[in-house]
């Protein structure tokens, strides 16, 4: 019983920690740190993005990950590249033997030590984020509890990356939209015309010019200067 009672202490800790961040590298890492804290057989475990197919290792408790990762995609083989939404735990009791890499499980046993591993994607309806990996030495595999916790501490990670990206992308929304004010403002007194033709100058100042509207009128809050005025006037 003192095992899931200090593994609902980390798990409100962690909650916690998640939620009083807004950077997603520490996020990150936070929930690495945990795994290795909440699985009883974990060794080493990391946080990896696939980019179509791709990896990047964004967080992990030490190189061992990496390395592994590096492995993946030297041998174009691996949990990380499996994983995915109809699918989203993978896990190995034996990766001296899974057939399923027969050239990274076995290199990864004899030269990192690794004997069993879990791989759970962490994901929300609305996309996913990346895998959680986790590592157990030789001779020892994860139990079923381990894998429901790994599980878990994926849906928590999931929850929070999916709560700060939406507050991050409202905060750049409203910045922009400010930027575009100002800058609508600077264009209603130089140009003597109203918000709507302000608005329809930096519209076609960035399609000319193949820059984000945001950009344009970034420059021009800034620097007060105005785009050729033939691009008005066009």
């Amino acid at each position: 019983m003192s095992g899931v009672v200090h593994r609902m202490g980390v798990f409100k800790e962690l909650d916690l920690a998640l939620g009083a961040t807004s950077d997603e590298e520490k996020r990150l890492r936070l929930a690495v740190d945990a795994a290795t804290s909440l699985v009883a057989h974990c060794c080493h475990a990391g946080f990896t993005v696939n980019d179509g197919g791709t990896l990047t290792t964004r967080a992990s408790s030490d190189e061992v990950v990496r390395v592994a990762n590096d492995l993946q995609q030297e041998l174009g083989e691996g949990p990380c590249l499996d994983v995915m939404r109809d699918q989203d735990t993978l896990v190995s009791p034996d990766l001296q033997h899974d057939e399923r890499w027969p050239r990274w499980g076995p290199r990864v046993h004899a030269e990192l030590g690794a004997g069993s591993m879990i791989s759970v994607l962490v994901h929300t309806d609305a996309g996913s984020y990346g895998a959680l990996s986790l590592y157990a030495a030789r001779r020892v595999r994860f139990e079923s509890d381990d894998v429901a916790i790994a599980q878990t501490l994926a849906a928590h990670l999931a929850m929070v990356v999916a709560a700060g990206r939406e507050s991050d992308q409202l905060g750049r929304a409203v910045h922009n939209r400010t930027i575009i004010g100002q800058a609508q403002g600077i264009l209603m007194e130089r140009l003597d015309v109203d918000a709507a033709q302000a608005f329809d100058y930096l519209r076609r100042v960035s399609s000319t010019s193949n820059r984000k509207l945001s950009d344009v009128a970034a420059e021009i809050a800034r620097t007060r200067v105005l785009p050729d005025a033939t691009v008005h006037q066009g």
